[in-house]
């Protein structure tokens, strides 16, 4: 080859390297002193940015089949599918992808512990849990029970429920060791550690003919069984908060808020087939599936509402604690 064609064969070389890279789906920034709560959209996948107003201030449209995100810190989001082999990790404040890791098929779900700076993948098809920094780099991994999902941690060990399973798996986050099995009920679904009470709350689908209808409380060090605290069909979501737990119930589209005790404070028929709930400024926010709606929520009322994408998931908030 002559060192003419030579050079133009590196310079359309680098094009085609420049291009691809150019090619990579950006979306609108979202400024990082900007408060938000976002809505994880999986039946047309997408992301909607909402403001404390309630103006969604960016939609995030994807190609890809994403079921679920999480924040990681203040300005990354990772996003993951069931039946995806990646995922993908994008800055918020530039909008574009900072990196993806190659990953099994069959992610449930993915964790993010703060104290740590990692994150943790269940997966339904190798029916493992698998830790990671920020930077996308594996750390350690170990082997479950059936269709691990639901995941909280407290201090220095991670608590991952085996979706399709009877047991709780309690696991050291250091090098995902496990440290004790607890007995719990199949197709529990739902967690959150209530620490003013040294406890974990477990909610559930139920299966079969006997769909669930309580939220059950375990002693956060020994697994023993607390209290059971009664509540409309299929408790899915919970969501703890300075004051209260929050509840959804998807089979009766029902919220009930209660104390750390258990004794509920108050209840409220809301959404549509509600899987999520969460806190943003001074709201409750659920989230309908079905009719593609956030309710903001203040003293029991339903104060203003958001229509999103189709299929409203996940709940991701961001904002400045006072």
């Amino acid at each position: 080859m002559t060192l003419k064609k030579w050079a133009f064969f590196i310079f359309s070389l680098v094009q085609i390297v420049w291009l691809a890279g150019c090619s990579e789906k950006s979306f609108d920034p979202i400024e990082r002193e900007r408060n938000f709560i976002a809505s994880l959209n999986i039946q047309e996948p997408s992301l909607d940015f909402i403001d404390e107003q309630g103006n969604v201030i960016a939609t995030w449209s994807f190609e890809k089949a994403y079921s679920g995100a999480l924040l990681l810190g203040d300005d990354r989001v990772l996003l993951y599918g069931h039946q995806l082999d990646k995922i993908d990790v994008y800055t918020l404040s530039t909008g574009k992808k900072l990196y993806s890791k190659k990953v099994k098929i069959g992610t449930t779900n993915v964790y993010y512990a703060k104290n740590v700076n990692q994150f943790f993948i269940t997966n339904s098809k190798t029916n493992t849990v698998t830790s990671f920094d920020e930077e996308g780099n594996e750390l350690a991994s170990q082997q479950l029970g059936n269709y691990p999902m639901s995941m909280a941690s407290y201090k220095d060990q991670l608590y991952v429920v085996n979706y399709k399973d009877t047991k709780l798996s309690v696991l050291a986050i250091q090098d995902l060791s496990v440290k004790q099995e607890w007995p719990i009920e199949k197709s529990s679904h739902g967690i959150a550690i209530v620490e003013e009470t040294n406890e974990l709350w477990i909610g559930g689908h139920g299966e079969g003919s006997k769909p669930n209808s309580s939220v059950k409380r375990y002693d956060l060090t020994t697994g023993a069984v607390q209290g059971v605290i009664e509540m409309p069909l299929m408790p899915v979501g919970l969501t703890k908060t300075e004051d209260n737990v929050l509840v959804v119930s998807h089979g009766h589209n029902e919220l009930y808020v209660t104390d750390f005790d258990g004794n509920v404070k108050w209840q409220q028929e809301v959404g549509a087939n509600p899987f999520v709930v969460n806190q943003f400024n001074d709201y409750i926010v659920v989230a309908g599936y079905d009719d593609h709606t956030l309710y903001f929520i203040k003293k029991g009322q339903i104060q203003k509402t958001v229509d999103v994408g189709k299929g409203a998931f996940q709940l991701l908030v961001r904002e400045e604690k006072l």
